[in-house]
């Protein structure tokens, strides 16, 4: 239900209604191994809304405060050690002071396990004389759905009981048990609490700590990855820019946080989409995910590729979307309620761009050195994808792909902007379905070329029924998608069900640019449109131009900020021959990070730096996102020019987007299975370390002696109270 406002002037209400809305996370804190997640205020404690300990889309607590009795506790700090640790600060006022300085300070160590969370509380007495006083924790459970929680619907408590030395909660399926790790509390199980009696002398420290384990009657429908099974070798960087270093060495370790394996074979590795609504295979956000992180070794995306693989459609089912050789869309465990109409089934396939994806993914592995062997087994399975593209994916015979749900109760858009308002006319009114959109031309573009050069290269036939196929698609494109303003030509976001160039300016045309889709004159009109002021916000890229009707800053898919969609502008701009462009774009995008702590969400509001000093968040946006954290290493290789063909024998650099970023030393990425490192001096002038086997074109072989250009680096990892860290916001 609506909230209602309050008199101009006034003071808020303080009955404030939030049942049935979606909860708020910009202020939320996340620690997060994946399939657990905790989400808490900046000061540790749960409190309503989204917060709680999170595992396999349940929330397992959703009550859990500290409080000391008839003591104030003032938060002072909050530090996120890394993506499964965070540390928080607090001062007990009034206790023990003898001066104006605090005396007695609270530590709080959170840390997350897959099904597992621990706390550890730590309590200093820096005062002359000995403090005594009770604290109280207290912890409770709903045992909800995600579904429910991020629909904002409440699910009632459940009741405790003592179990052991402990608590314990369940509803017959999951069981959640909390016990002290340490000390001896006095349990309540009426109250869900455990009360200490704390003694500290001068100069002491009290220390306990108390644990949550899951037990679930299902297996975890995609198990946690091993902290040693992450498929990448650790990253450095030192550049000129310091909020670059910082946003590649948070986001590569959020990244190895939101890894899951496939149950049916552990060792195949993806990433779950974010936290905390999409903590769960979903096809397209995996795919993009992998192939931004191809610098960082195939291994990833191999996983990726046979997760998806063994889950490819085989046969036609209108209530899940699935259809012979389609790529899903997601898997839950349950059916998902979006609340405003749409109920996915747990395995749905609605999802237009997910299959050319896989395509690309698989040749662009190939590309960066993945074993022969690995790709001649998934070429079947590819063959299968293609043939998807020219048959269900182009129902109506057209030429192009589009889409539309068929269930009724399915997503009414498809493509990445899959809100139900994203597709929609210059003059704000909705496109009607089937949907043709114009990006999704260019992956299908991109993936029948692909699809021909694996063929080709691995002397199967078919390569010239897909040549074809695109040059047919390239076609059509042109004849079918351009419209014209006073700004000049540019391709419509869609075409709509009556085949009319649906004419909203969107950030679409950066996945255009670098396909092949476009001529070099064409490309041309979509870089300036690209960086102009209309869609270039100065922090990244609107997904709707600011002079469409109904732009909102706020909206979804309809102004906001997501830095994939910037990042994949990015690359795409290089690739077509436009590095300026792209470096004003990708500087945009870095500055923004600052904002969030180099932890970049799911998206961010699109007022622009022509308005706000820095980006304000979209409030329910998820952070840490895969896509998001992906981004960094695409800029990286855009930056570098960075392009390697293993197979052809060659590695690629061209850092004519890299302006303000050397001296810089990079290492920690691979191609053909082999360390790459990259060094730029001050001028820009390239060198590698590469394996042997690689002809290098545009740079030198060996490094650069660069001096560290911000001193010695400090290690992204630390105890807490030293180095330089961001606080969690």
């Amino acid at each position: 239900m609506a909230v209602q406002g309050h008199p101009a002037g006034g003071p808020p209400p303080t009955d404030v209604v939030t049942e049935g809305l979606q909860p708020f996370l910009h202020d939320t804190c996340t620690t997060l191994y994946a399939p657990s997640l905790v989400l808490s205020r900046s000061h540790g404690d749960f409190a309503g809304g989204a917060d709680g300990f999170f595992h396999g889309d349940r929330r397992m607590l959703a009550t859990l405060s500290l409080q000391v009795r008839n003591i104030p506790l003032a938060p002072v700090g909050t530090v996120l050690i890394s993506a499964e640790q965070t540390v928080f600060r607090a001062v007990l006022r009034g206790v023990g002071e003898h001066t104006a300085d605090p005396a007695v300070t609270l530590l709080r160590r959170r840390s997350v396990d897959p099904g597992t969370l621990r706390e550890d509380v730590e309590i200093t007495n820096a005062g002359l004389q000995e403090v005594r006083f009770a604290m109280t924790l207290t912890a409770g459970t709903d045992l909800a759905r995600m579904a429910d929680v991020k629909a904002g619907r409440p699910r009632p408590a459940l009741p405790a009981r003592a179990e052991g030395d402990g608590l314990a909660w369940s509803d017959g399926e999951v069981t959640v048990r909390l016990r002290p790790a340490s000390g001896s509390p006095r349990i309540e199980p009426a109250d869900g609490a455990l009360h200490y009696q704390v003694t500290i002398p001068s100069g002491g420290t009290w220390r306990t700590s108390v644990e949550c384990t899951v037990v679930d009657a299902e297996p975890d429908q995609f198990p946690a990855v091993a902290r040693d099974a992450v498929p990448w070798s650790p990253v450095e960087l030192r550049s000129a820019d310091r909020r670059l270093d910082r946003l590649l060495a948070r986001s590569v370790d959020d990244l190895g946080r939101l890894l899951l394996s496939d149950p049916l074979d552990p060792g195949d590795r993806f990433l779950a989409a974010g936290s905390p609504w999409f903590l769960t295979l979903f096809g397209r956000d995996s795919l993009w995910a992998a192939r931004m992180l191809l610098p960082l070794g195939t291994e990833l995306a191999a996983g990726t590729l046979r997760t998806l693989a063994r889950r490819q459609g085989a046969v036609t089912d209108p209530d899940t979307e699935e259809q012979p050789g389609k790529i899903l869309h997601e898997v839950r465990r349950d059916e998902r309620d979006l609340a405003e109409g749409p109920v996915l089934p747990p395995v749905y396939y609605g999802t237009v761009d997910a299959t050319p994806l896989w395509v690309i993914l698989l040749h662009d592995a190939w590309r960066w050195g993945l074993d022969p062997e690995q790709v001649r087994d998934l070429l079947p399975h590819m063959e299968a994808a293609l043939e998807w593209l020219a048959t269900h994916g182009d129902a109506d015979g057209d030429g192009l792909l589009e889409y539309i749900d068929t269930t009724g109760h399915g997503l009414a858009n498809q493509g990445w902007k899959d809100s139900g308002d994203s597709i929609r006319w210059r003059d704000g009114r909705l496109a009607e379905a089937p949907i043709a959109l114009c990006e999704v031309q260019a992956y299908g573009y991109e993936a029948a070329l692909a699809g021909a050069a694996l063929l080709r290269a691995f002397d199967r036939p078919g390569a010239e029924r897909w040549e074809e196929w695109a040059a047919r698609l390239r076609v059509r494109f042109r004849e079918s998608f351009w419209v014209e303003d006073a700004s000049g030509r540019y391709p419509a976001v869609a075409l709509d069900a009556d085949k009319r160039p649906v004419d909203a300016v969107t950030s679409g045309f950066g996945h255009l640019l670098g396909t092949g889709l476009l001529d070099p004159e064409e490309s041309a009109l979509l870089a300036a449109r690209l960086a102009g002021p209309e869609l270039d916000s100065g922090f990244g890229l609107r997904t709707l131009s600011t002079d469409s009707t109904g732009f909102n800053p706020f909206g979804y898919h309809i102004g906001s900020i997501w830095p994939h969609d910037t990042a994949i502008a990015v690359h795409g701009l290089v690739r077509a021959g436009f590095p300026r462009e792209a470096a004003s774009l990708a500087a945009g995008l870095v500055e923004a990070s600052a904002a969030f702590d180099a932890r970049l969400p799911e998206l961010f509001a699109g007022h622009g730096s022509a308005v706000d000093s820095s980006p304000a968040p979209y409030p329910a946006s998820c952070r840490p996102q895969a896509w998001s954290a992906a981004s960094v290493v695409l800029l990286l290789q855009a930056a570098l020019g960075l392009e390697a063909d293993v197979p052809g024998g060659t590695l690629r650099l061209a850092p004519h987007a890299s302006d303000g970023l050397g001296p810089l030393d990079l290492s920690g990425f691979q191609v053909a299975g082999a360390p790459l490192s990259v060094s730029l001096d001050a001028a820009g002038r390239a060198r590698v370390d590469a394996p042997d086997q690689l002809t290098v074109r545009g740079a030198e072989r060996g490094a650069h002696p660069n001096p560290p250009p911000h001193g010695p680096a400090r290690p992204e990892h630390t105890t807490p109270g030293t180095g330089e860290l961001p606080p969690c916001r």
